[in-house]
């Protein structure tokens, strides 16, 4: 066949030149990131739907003296009701219970601590993980059988010397154990305080924290850094405790929480 003839019935046949790979870059695959993640807003920004209070000589449901709120589309534990704390310790519980999953919060302290708190409740809130389920507390249970991350604010700069730490130092998402025990350090520990040398933050600043929970196994995180990691997490007679309820407390310091967000998670 003629050249001519050739490149007609080529072209007839649809035929059309290689692509210029020099031109044309390589297509890259996506990478999921956090934006592609289907996390789950628990607050909805509006009321307390979802979530059960639960009060230190208190029936389930009541909300004692109005602390937990809803202010200008912020999760609030006020005390502005409160004359004088007398051992009511409070929790919210969310409504379904949870093995495996992310939970993420923005949370800040504000104001001062009603009257009568304990000295280490100043400026002391946490998430209450693998909680018992609150139907079965006592009336005056004062927490909930459960793993606390702690979330704590700094006490104030205060003044250094030399080298030493600045006196109100105080670092966010350490650990207390209600009724629990755990593996610290790849050691079996029944400590009830767990310092894991999570960041100091002092004023009324936005933190960001996610805890990674995997059954027995947990990870802590604060703007975006890893604090710790534990397992093993028992009830104190031995059962493991692998999932449970999810609740944050109301132990005397004003928070607010701007959002909290669940992410589920395979089982590996």
């Amino acid at each position: 066949m003629r050249p001519l003839h050739l490149l007609a019935a080529l072209i007839t046949l649809g035929y059309s030149s290689p692509p210029s790979y020099a031109q044309t870059p390589p297509v890259t695959p996506a990478v999921a990131t956090d934006k592609t993640e289907a996390w789950t807003p628990l607050f909805n920004g509006k009321d307390l739907t979802g979530w059960t209070p639960k009060f230190t000589g208190s029936d389930l449901g009541l909300n004692y003296k109005d602390t937990f709120q809803v202010q200008d589309g912020l999760l609030t534990i006020d005390y502005s009701k409160w004359d004088k704390f007398d051992g009511e310790f409070g929790h919210l519980f969310y409504k379904t219970p949870h093995s495996h999953y992310k939970i993420r919060a923005t949370y800040r302290f504000i104001g001062k601590q009603v009257k009568g708190g304990p000295g280490w409740a100043k400026r002391n809130n946490g998430f209450m993980l693998h909680c018992q389920d609150p139907k079965t507390m006592q009336k005056d249970q004062k927490f909930p059988n459960s793993i606390e991350v702690q979330l704590l604010g700094g006490l104030g700069e205060g003044k250094k010397k030399g080298k030493a730490k600045t006196k109100g130092e105080r670092g966010t998402l350490s650990i207390c154990t209600p009724g629990t025990q755990l593996n610290w350090e790849g050691k079996p520990t029944k400590a009830h305080v767990i310092k894991t040398g999570g960041p100091t933050i002092h004023g009324d600043k936005w933190v960001t924290v996610e805890i990674e929970v995997r059954g027995d196994q947990f990870k802590h995180i604060a703007n975006g850094k890893t604090v710790c990691q534990y397992d093993n997490i028992q009830l104190d007679d031995g059962t493991p405790l692998t999932s449970g309820y999810i609740s944050i407390q109301a132990e005397t310091a004003p928070i607010q929480f701007k959002s909290i967000e669940l992410l589920p998670l395979k089982e590996s």
